[in-house]
């Protein structure tokens, strides 16, 4: 059985998830991660189970792929597959919703300690052999809005309660247990928006999330606040925060990701108020190999155990 790989990061910091599936006679493929589409095809057409990073599933794939009966996501967004059609050819597709949950929520918090105290300009200018005296902004005491309160979120206000910070949060299905457990207040987007010294998004990308934050949401942040985006590129409209942070309508922003990756070049990278990183939030060694673990693990047991994998996402 042939299983193949685009994520760049399976089985990079442990060999163990490659062990287990040629322990059940399956052969492994690594492919780039950026491989186009025709390629793509003529490597997985007689592939039994497929583990993806961000190239895209398409209907076209799944027509042309007779022998595929899984797609993991390494990783939680599914936004690169095309689920309804992955249904109509009756193939699962999973993903792993939890397991880096805490490598995103520490992300998070050090793009908002970057953000506020100027880290990244101090480490340039001070490398450069200044010795600049930069005052930056508080994060203990502030109020923080998290723009969906799932697993991540919800880690994310857990960290914010060490910090003695307000924490608001807006989600169309509210988990009021976990809100009142830990002093969150839920309220609308326009109120979390205007209210809040840093704003944090935690959603998955879709038809309804996309350009959620545009020029218009950002317009309604305070002038001292600052915008962090470890979920989805897409969420934020990139054009309109370039306006924002180039005339200084919000103090700063942090983006994990963009909307096309990877990106080499952009306007957002030459401004002083940005910072940006490669999609890395989830990256740590022991959340990468759970990870890899979960999604080897639902393809032995949809191909050797006949039996349904965990975190199924596309309604099989």
């Amino acid at each position: 059985m042939k299983v193949v790989s685009t994520s760049p990061s399976f089985a990079k910091y442990s060999n163990e998830p490659v062990k287990y599936l040629e322990k059940h006679g399956m052969q492994l493929v690594q492919l780039p991660a950026d491989i186009q589409e025709e390629s793509f095809i003529a490597e997985i057409q007689d592939a039994d189970a497929a583990i993806v990073a961000f190239n895209a599933i398409t209907p076209n794939v799944l027509a042309r792929t007779p022998n595929l009966k899984i797609i993991c996501k390494h990783g939680v967004g599914v936004d690169n597959i095309d689920l309804e059609a992955a249904r109509k050819s009756q193939v699962w597709v999973t993903n792993v919703p939890n397991t880096n949950k805490h490598a995103v929520a520490d992300f998070t918090f050090a793009l908002m300690l970057s953000l506020a105290r100027q880290i990244p300009t101090a480490v340039e200018l001070t490398k450069k052999g200044e010795w600049p005296r930069i005052f930056g902004s508080d994060v203990y005491g502030k109020t923080v809005g998290i723009i969906g309160l799932g697993n991540i979120g919800k880690e994310v206000a857990r960290r914010s309660r060490g910090f003695d910070m307000n924490i608001l949060a807006f989600d169309p299905y509210p988990d009021h247990s976990f809100a009142e457990k830990h002093e969150v207040t839920f309220v609308s987007l326009e109120e979390l928006l205007s209210k809040s010294d840093f704003v944090t998004l935690h959603i998955a990308l879709t038809e309804q999330t996309e350009n959620l934050i545009g020029r218009k949401e950002m317009d309604m942040m305070k002038k001292s606040a600052y915008l962090i985006n470890a979920s989805r590129g897409g969420i934020v409209s990139e054009d309109a925060l370039y306006e924002v942070l180039r005339d200084g309508s919000i103090a700063g922003a942090a983006l994990d990701v963009f909307e096309q990756e990877p990106v080499r070049e952009h306007p957002l990278f030459g401004l002083p108020n940005c910072i940006a990183t490669s999609h890395i939030a989830g990256y740590t060694s022991g959340a990468v190999n759970e990870i890899g673990m979960i999604c080897v693990r639902n393809i032995v047991d949809v191909l050797v155990n006949k039996k349904r994998p965990e975190h199924v996402v596309n309604g099989m």
